[in-house]
């Protein structure tokens, strides 16, 4: 198997011959399927069917689930794919990550990559998404983003089911002397009811996994669905709620040392001078050693426990060199807006938008600018991971998203082969993106090589994790519209400037592959809304500020639902028209749009009167496949306003898991409500000034509005779960402002302009 960055590097050149189904380049390893990493490490009486099942001779069933779980449930609803088609319940069942495999790769992450909005379901659309599905088995790369798990697994994890399934009930048919289509499975067993006679899964487990698989596999229909489409209890809850010791941070091994490091706060700056003096000579302190990695050089500080790291790290005295962006906000605003000034890549070019601009009445001319700020991550569980180099072989414990890239980029950070690394894929006490980075990982890896063989588990401080982040990134937007007599736009021009979360990542996981063509983070959420207008152009472009930038939950979506839905807000206001009804009204040509803001219009009873001092806002946003509408309540207070309550509706095609769907949008609600409120990342003299929950805080419960959500299956097509209630939170909230206070605020965090009781 080549290695990702030499597979990324030769499909971005290929480009087009990759798109066309692969025939050009590596058709062969397309075709072929990868190892079962399953068998390297069976169980004395296991036995293993494909990469996400094995069953033991007493039937105790394995399901690997080899995506993150980091509380979005995901681990739950994969298994429920495998246990469904296998016929057993989740009781039955023990879920394992699994270990860092190519046979655990996402192509669903790379499926709606291509420049198509989900809904464009043209030859050349759909052509592309085949081309990508084929781009994402040649990179091979097993992630956890893009609100892609479930899409992903869906056929291939009931698949594995499935084909397990039919190869125990051939091997009970031999056992028993009967034909296989006489026998039934239940709960484990397989019974012929004729006879009376009845085998376990794990009586002919090794028969039937020694067996070759079905050549064709026959999956349930949804009628006959016993526990997909219904709500399941969650396999990771009871861990959680015992304290049980499942997190990165959780991981103790004998002998163990524990660490921390300094970075640079300047990204990318090398240390000038620096003074250990002090920081050597506290107790328990062992060694302060370099680190330099793709993001970045700076100090890692190994010690008997981890305070003594953390107050050694204090005491290092340090001056850096300056970095290669502008030192402060103020600046970095001024390159954002210059970007917005240049022409940009236009990903939606409907019409004629300048010709029908040249002669529009000034009063007919609705504009604004938008702007919204960096943002951290700030997962509750700072940033670690456990690493143990011994005689030449790493083993590294850790959260991530991505253990195949954890372990090539860890492989070439220490000059090791890849197949001499074991990655230990932990719970995530929160990811939303920022997991997928791998810096915590090398930094551990790194020190590992100065502790003489002794693991060491290496913890960020709260600030480092706050100051070292991959931000979702600054961004700014140009609005212009056309009304036309009846009050709707006839015309949309929309400009957009941020720096380019895509070319952040590969620079700093395959710094070998450069950027082709357009960054599409930069517009997504604004090009590809299903809003019909005449003459609609959206065009963006990246800007040249090197602070990292990374996928934060919704990515591009998060930065442009704002921006979009706030203008459409502002669209209705100028046209005289209701904020439902104006996109009611343009959405007309898409019915799972149509239904989702009309549902949310139902639960909200919007329209209705509501007593002085409060006021509803709506927005609506397609991401990731979904189709979300939410709506916000808001009431003036003496305090300030008060978020009172929020309705979502959600279109995600095939809901797998009810429950998990309703959480998952609650939960990415208040993450947008968070940011939208109060939170941003700032820069002086070339560092983030924001340092702990103190100066970036996240909603409190107090402030927590009262949710109802409603989960809607009208699309043809599956969506994502994960993101897509974050990229409509903030608009809502904005818009439901303004119909509170007829102050039409335009940038983030809204505490700027208002204050939240």
């Amino acid at each position: 198997m080549a290695s990702v960055g030499k597979i990324a590097r030769r499909t971005f050149l290929i480009g087009a011959a990759a798109i066309a189904g692969g025939v050009a380049v590596g058709y062969y390893y397309y075709r072929k399927p990868f190892a079962n990493p399953l068998e390297a490490g069976l169980g004395k009486g296991e036995a293993t069917f494909n990469p996400y099942v094995k069953i033991g001779a007493d039937s105790a069933i394995t399901i690997v689930a080899p995506r993150a779980e980091m509380g979005q449930g995901v681990s739950t609803t994969l298994a429920a794919m495998v246990a469904e088609e296998l016929d057993v319940s989740l009781d039955q069942v023990k879920v394992e990550h699994g270990p860092a495999s190519y046979a655990y790769y996402n192509s669903g992450i790379m499926e709606d990559g291509g420049p198509f909005a989900f809904f464009d379901e043209s030859a050349t659309a759909e052509a592309v998404r085949s081309g990508l599905l084929v781009v994402g088995k040649l990179l091979a790369l097993q992630g956890t983003g893009g609100s892609s798990s479930t899409r992903d697994g869906f056929d291939k994890m009931r698949q594995a089911g499935a084909a397990a399934r039919q190869m125990l009930i051939a091997a009970a048919a031999q056992s028993l002397g009967v034909a296989a289509g006489e026998l039934e499975t239940l709960n484990g067993s397989i019974l012929h009811k004729a006879s009376g006679k009845s085998v376990t899964y794990g009586d002919v487990a090794a028969t039937a996994a020694a067996n070759a698989p079905p050549a064709e596999v026959r999956l349930k229909d949804k009628a006959d669905w016993k526990l997909l489409g219904k709500p399941q209890k969650r396999v990771d809850m009871l861990a959680k709620v015992t304290g049980a010791p499942i997190f990165g941070i959780d991981v103790r091994l004998p002998d163990m040392l524990y660490g921390t490091v300094k970075m640079s706060p300047r990204f990318w700056a090398k240390p000038v001078a620096a003074d250990f003096s002090k920081a050597e000579k506290m107790p328990g302190v062992v060694k302060i050693v370099p680190i330099e990695t793709n993001y970045g050089q700076g100090f890692g500080i190994i010690a008997e426990n981890t305070w003594a790291a953390f107050k050694a790290a204090e005491a290092i005295e340090a001056k850096w060199a300056d970095p290669d962006y502008p030192l402060d906000s103020a600046a970095i605003d001024g390159v954002l807006k210059r970007a917005l000034g240049e022409k940009g890549s236009a990903l939606r070019d409907d019409g004629d938008v300048d010709t029908a601009f040249a002669d529009a009445p000034r009063e007919r001319i609705v504009e604004a600018g938008y702007a919204v700020p960096y943002l951290a991550h700030t997962t509750m569980e700072p940033m670690n991971a456990t690493a143990q180099l011994k005689d030449g072989v790493l083993d590294i414990w850790c959260g991530n998203q991505a253990p195949t890239i954890l372990r090539q980029l860890c492989a070439n950070q220490l000059g090791i082969e890849q197949d001499k690394i074991t990655v230990h894929t932990t719970f995530l006490g929160g990811g939303f993106g920022r997991r997928i980075e791998m810096d915590y990982a090398l930094y551990a890896a790194q020190i590992a090589k100065e502790t003489g063989g002794r693991p060491i588990k290496v913890t960020w401080t709260r600030e480092e994790d706050t100051r070292h982040d991959a931000y979702r990134p600054a961004a700014v937007g140009k609005f212009q519209a056309r009304l036309g007599d009846d009050g709707l736009p006839i015309a949309l021009d929309i400009k957009l400037a941020s720096p380019s979360v895509i070319a952040g990542v590969l620079r700093r996981l395959f710094p070998s592959v450069s950027p082709i063509g357009p960054d599409k983070t930069i517009v997504d959420g604004a090009f590809d809304q299903p809003y019909t207008i005449p003459n609609y152009r959206v065009s963006g472009n990246a800007a040249p500020v090197s602070i990292p930038a990374g996928f934060w939950r919704s990515v591009g979506a998060s930065i442009n639902g704002f921006f979009h839905e706030g203008f459409m807000d502002e669209i209705a206001v100028a046209g005289k028209i209701d904020p439902v009804e104006l996109r009611k009204k343009l959405m007309a040509d898409y019915p799972a749009a149509l239904k989702v803001v009309e549902k949310v219009a139902e639960m909200a009873n919007w329209g209705e009167a509501l007593p002085p001092g409060k006021a509803k806002g709506i927005a609506f946003s397609l991401s990731f496949g979904s189709w979300v509408a939410e709506v916000v309540q808001v009431a003036d207070t003496p305090n300030g306003i008060r978020i009172e309550k929020m309705w979502i509706a959600a279109d995600v095609g095939t809901a797998l898991d009810p429950d998990i769907i309703k959480a998952q949008l609650t939960s990415a609600a208040i993450y947008g409500l968070s940011a939208a409120m109060s939170q941003e990342i700032t820069f002086a003299d070339g560092a983030v000034e924001q340092s702990n929950f103190h100066d970036f805080d996240a909603m409190r419960i107090f402030q927590c509005p009262e949710f109802e959500v409603a989960v809607l299956e009208n699309f043809h097509k599956m969506g994502g779960v994960g993101e897509i209630g974050t990229p409509p939170a903030a608009p809502a909230l904005a818009n439901a402002i303004f119909a509170l206070t007829g102050k039409r605020i335009r940038s983030l965090p809204l505490s700027k302009e208002v204050t939240f009781a």
